[in-house]
């Protein structure tokens, strides 16, 4: 099990491993289990003939630490996507207030739900990539397919404010952690996009229009495998009728959890 901090890609994360460690050279490796770029936590690899049996451990549910940010919503639904605003002003809501109406949305969305994938996603529509459906701008010749998940759990754990120049000044951070994209077979991405994205995030510190501080919702999630915090994060902000993205993900276990038991069965550490 590898820790995968936050810039890095699975794979650069597993090879980062291999390279600290010389008796691996030439063994198979493979991860079970894909987090985003700005995604951290844990990442299980497999090494030599286990790498055969990737399969058996895609079904795995994962537990995570994730935040939303409030006001503020992506095409990639976090920090690293093309930005949109409210068209006007948000709701006013009391901070007892918009807590409790957190904690409610989260208790509707336990069970088993039907969740959309992101726009930008590794799910292939007639053998393509929806992320490359996104970037080519074809997203309105096909169906966006959805996967059916399970919420085991999903609990409001805290609301926290920041000002305007912090969560820019935080999310560039962010962005900038991930090393320069210059491989020719991903030009279309363009190196995540991130000129534009980072003058979206320069545009919003620079518009006094804008609210002065936002808020972050903390979230703890146990969900079945596949489910994408992302897609949730979206969700949470639909549900309050404002955009909204996830600001930080953090897988914190993977395994089995038991539903009758309410605890995991089995574990990987």
């Amino acid at each position: 099990m590898l820790n995968k901090a936050v810039g890095e890609t699975p794979l650069s994360c597993a090879e980062a491993y291999r390279a600290e460690h010389p008796e691996l050279t030439g063994v198979s490796m493979a991860y079970a289990g894909r987090l985003d770029p700005m995604a951290s936590g844990k990442l299980l690899v497999l090494l030599g003939d286990e790498c055969k049996n990737q399969t058996t451990y895609h079904s795995l549910d994962k537990e995570y630490e994730f935040s939303v940010l409030l006001g503020i919503g992506s095409d990639s639904h976090d920090v690293l996507g093309r930005l949109h605003t409210a068209p006007e002003a948000l709701p006013a809501r009391t901070p007892e207030g918009l807590s409790a109406e957190l904690a409610t949305i989260a208790k509707t969305l336990v069970g088993d739900i039907q969740l959309p994938y992101p726009h930008f996603s590794a799910k292939t529509v007639q053998g393509i990539p929806l992320h490359m459906w996104t970037l080519q701008g074809r997203l309105d010749e096909i169906e966006i397919p959805t996967k059916e998940s399970t919420i085991y759990d999903l609990a409001l754990e805290s609301v926290q404010q920041k000002s305007r120049a912090d969560v820019c000044a935080q999310a560039r951070t962010k962005i900038d952690s991930i090393p320069e994209v210059t491989e020719e077979r991903k030009a279309l991405g363009n190196d995540f996009r991130r000129v534009d994205v980072r003058a979206d995030w320069e545009r919003i510190n620079q518009d006094e229009t804008l609210p002065t501080e936002y808020q972050i919702a903390h979230f703890t999630c146990t969900a079945s495998s596949g489910t994408y915090m992302r897609t949730l994060a979206h969700l949470i902000g639909q549900r309050l009728h404002i955009p909204a993205l996830a600001w930080s993900i953090h897988r914190t276990r993977i395994g089995t959890f038991d539903a009758t038991t309410r605890t995991w069965s089995s574990e990987f550490s």
